[in-house]
C-alpha cells in the first residue's frame, strides 16, 4: 500500500477515520504547534469539520498578527517551501484555508508512514 496524497480535506479526513487513524492526526497536529510554541489543544473529540475550521483561523490569525510564528510552525511541520510559494497570497482568507490544508497533509503524511512502517 503507497502513501497517496489526498486531494481535499475530506478525503484527508475520511481516509484517517477509515484507516482509525484520525485520533493519531489531531494528536500529531498537537504535538507540532506545542513544539512550535503556538499552543493548540484540539480535544480528541474534535470532529473533522471544527478541526478544519479552527485549524483555518488559528493560521488565519497567525499569519495577520503573528508571521515569524507561522513561518517557525511552517518550519516545525516540514511543510513544504515550494507548495507554499505556491499558493497566491493576495486573499489571506483563502490563503490560511490552503495553507491549513497543506498542513493537514504533511501531518497525516506524518502519521500514515508512522503507522505503515513502525512494526519495521
Amino acid at each position: 500500500m503507497n502513501f497517496i496524497a489526498p486531494i481535499s480535506t475530506d478525503h484527508l479526513f475520511s481516509e484517517a477515520e477509515s484507516d482509525d487513524l484520525y485520533l493519531k492526526l489531531v494528536e500529531q497536529i498537537n504535538k507540532d504547534f506545542n513544539l512550535a510554541n503556538e499552543g493548540i489543544d484540539f480535544p480528541m473529540s474534535i470532529q473533522p469539520n471544527d478541526l478544519k475550521i479552527q485549524l483555518h483561523e488559528k493560521i488565519y490569525r497567525l499569519i495577520q498578527y503573528k508571521f515569524t510564528e507561522y513561518l517557525n510552525l511552517l518550519y516545525i511541520i516540514d511543510v513544504s517551501e515550494i507548495e507554499v510559494k505556491k499558493l497566491d497570497g493576495s486573499d489571506l482568507i483563502i490563503l490560511s484555508e490552503q495553507v491549513s490544508f497543506l498542513i493537514l497533509k504533511r501531518e497525516w503524511q506524518k502519521v500514515w508512514f508512522r503507522n505503515r512502517f513502525s512494526s519495521f
